[in-house]
């Protein structure tokens, strides 16, 4: 049961929220062979001011073997 949490900064409306969900929903379905029953999709928005706190440094140094695609930045 593919659970996908994006988090990004605020300022996306929920159309292109609801837009990306549905990208992300038929991409799984389509690679991982998953039903879209068993597909759910998050979105958290984080300010830029909690962004190093609260996704870098927990999410992206501090789990770097499960990254799948590394970001082109440092903080």
């Amino acid at each position: 049961m593919p659970h996908v949490i994006v988090k990004a900064r605020p300022g996306k409306t929920e159309e292109q929220k609801q837009q990306l969900a549905d990208a992300i929903t038929r991409d799984v379905m389509s690679i991982l062979g998953y039903g879209e029953e068993s597909v759910s999709v998050a979105f958290e928005e984080v300010e830029a001011s909690r962004w190093k706190d609260d996704v870098y440094v927990p999410d992206i140094l501090g789990c770097p073997d499960l990254l799948v695609q590394k970001p082109g930045y440092r903080m």
